[in-house]
This record gives C-alpha cells, structure tokens and sequence, in this order.
C-alpha cells in the first residue's frame, strides 16, 4: 500500500458528477468521508434554444445569415464543471487537507481535467485512470480505488 494514504484524497467524476474521497486509507467503510458535486442539469434543448443570433454582411446589400455556434456547449458545460471541481480541490489543497491526489474519470473527461489542472494541483497527482466508478458504493468505489492503488508499483 502506498505510503501515507490519510492524506491521499481521491477524485472521481464525468462530466455532470464528481465523488471526492478524503483520506481514503485511513476511513471505514462505513466511515467514508466524501464530497460529492454535480453540474447544473441543463438539457442540450435548453442549451441551444438561445440562438447564436444573426448576423449582417458587410458587403451585398444588407443580407442576414446564421450564426453557428461557437463551440460545443455540451462540452463548454463540461469544462465549466471541472473548473468547479478544480476549485473545489485548490481551496482544500490551500487548508493542507491533503498531499496526493488519485484521479478517476471518464477518458475524455480525465483529457479536459489534464489540460486545465494547474500545476499546484498537477503536482499532487499520483496516478490517473481513465475509469467511470461513480456507479459503485461508498465501500466498493473505496476497494477499487485502493486495489488500483496497490496494483501502481510506482506509488510505493
């Protein structure tokens, strides 16, 4: 087992929830400490039906066209929760609450959570898997995440 796992903190999430396991090694099962959050739910309807807009062209006699989106709201929406979660860890890791930081995600959310982690956070990761393991109990996702713990020789 990796050494001192009281102050390893273990973060799992996709794109509309995140579970934060405090002091992973140290806690009964019955015991789990854990924050959880989730995003705003908005449906994509909801998020489309504020049209861009339309727009004039500069030249041809005052012709109106769409405007497209400028990028994938499904996906800004996703971004905007991590850096919700990413505050979260920051003001945590600020208090000293924890030292090593073990991250579960979604493969395309652990890619957006890569690039917009700073590095003070960066800094604390020990490992990365690019699993969903919100579906699990309290005591099971606190098994798994320690059998993946144990299973990185590099941790030890």
């Amino acid at each position: 087992m990796p050494k001192n796992n009281s102050r390893t903190w273990a973060l799992v999430m996709n794109g509309t929830r995140c579970r934060i396991l405090r002091g992973i090694a140290t806690a009964k099962d019955d015991a789990l400490t854990e924050l959880v959050l989730r995003s705003e739910f908005r449906n994509l309807r909801d998020i489309m039906s504020d049209k861009p807009g339309r727009s004039f062209t500069s030249m041809g006699g005052g012709r109106r066209s769409a405007m497209a989106y400028s990028s994938d709201p499904v996906t800004e929406d996703q971004r905007e929760f991590i850096r919700q979660v990413i505050s979260l860890l920051d003001s945590h890791r600020r208090a000293g609450e924890y030292d090593r930081l073990a991250v579960f995600a979604e493969h395309d959310i652990l890619g957006h959570l890569r690039l917009m982690l700073p590095r003070t956070l960066r800094d604390r990761v020990i490992c990365e898997v690019p699993k969903n393991l919100l579906q699990l109990s309290a005591a099971d996702l606190r098994d798994a995440i320690l059998q993946e713990l144990n299973d990185d020789s590099s941790l030890s």
